[in-house]
């Protein structure tokens, strides 16, 4: 089950040698490379976000090979913080949530259906997106640290409908019926991301997501390699052997990587501990001819 206490069990090997165990907070800003304020503000918010973002990289490859993914406290934290992986919505958004309320934020987390690249008439999908809604002096702000390469970079206001410019795309929050639609601007295009719900679920409706997400035969986690990471200058993006490159002044960089490459771009460019038995995958990808 998904919890969120203040505080979360340290890894085992925090634990080794008799050493205290560092509070969970300070291993996380230590993993992001946080050294500034910590308070309840919407700076701080902003900054923890980018933060996040820029270091801990968007990546399923557990879901990829098979090996699952555990939304848990204590997982998400032997994962994300003491093993320096990446992870999705589920386990990012999770783990912000964990941070902002162990800071004193008021914040609750939401779920949202996917409707990136789906056309506005397409069947609805599972509520598989998970975001932070974090309220300031009364007004709600969008966090979210879970969403690849279109990942908003900065807190969005939720009670205004016009865009709002980030040092990446634009982004805008309309309402739809009795959701929230939150849509970027790509290429002179809206498009949208998600639809959330309002009312903040349960913590077996995560679970559910999760299963979904990463267990699910139709699940595109289940059959692509995908890892993003965005920071101040660029976003990059890999989706099985094709690296895209965005960086903030317009330039758009693709590359098709051979399997050797695609090691060493989620070792170098997403800050990830390659395993070895993730070979197997990164060849399967190397091989994989991208449509669209």
């Amino acid at each position: 089950m998904l919890h969120y206490p203040a505080a979360s069990p340290a890894d085992p090997d925090d634990a080794d040698h008799g050493e205290p165990a560092v509070p969970f907070l300070e291993r996380y800003l230590a993993r992001i490379g946080y050294a500034g304020p910590v308070a309840p503000t919407l700076d701080v918010l902003a900054a923890l976000q980018a933060a996040h973002i820029a270091a801990i990289p968007f990546e399923a490859i557990d879901a990829l090979t098979g090996a699952g993914i555990d939304i848990g406290a204590a997982a998400v934290d032997a994962k994300l913080i003491g093993q320096r992986r990446g992870g999705y919505c589920f386990e990012q958004n999770g783990l912000f949530l964990r941070v902002l309320l162990a800071i004193g934020f008021n914040a609750e987390g939401l779920l949202g259906r996917v409707r990136w690249m789906l056309p506005d008439d397409a069947p609805p999908t599972p509520r598989t997106h998970m975001v932070v809604r974090v309220t300031i002096a009364g007004r709600p702000w969008l966090a979210d640290v879970g969403f690849g390469a279109a990942v908003p970079p900065q807190p969005l206001a939720m009670d205004s409908e016009e865009p709002q410019p980030t040092r990446h795309e634009s982004y805008r929050i309309v309402r739809h019926g009795p959701e929230w639609q939150v849509a970027a601007l790509i290429e002179g295009e809206w498009r949208t991301l998600y639809r959330l719900e309002n009312v903040a679920p349960p913590a077996i409706d995560y679970e559910l997501g999760n299963w979904y997400t990463s267990a699910h035969p139709d699940s595109h986690f289940r059959h692509q390699l995908i890892a993003a990471r965005t920071t101040a200058e660029a976003r990059y993006g890999l989706r099985d052997n094709r690296l895209t490159t965005r960086l903030t002044d317009g330039r758009i960089d693709r590359r098709y990587l051979t399997a050797d490459e695609i090691g060493r771009a989620l070792a170098e460019i997403f800050l990830l501990p390659v395993r070895p038995h993730w070979r197997a995958a990164i060849e399967r990808a190397a091989t994989t001819e991208i449509v669209g």
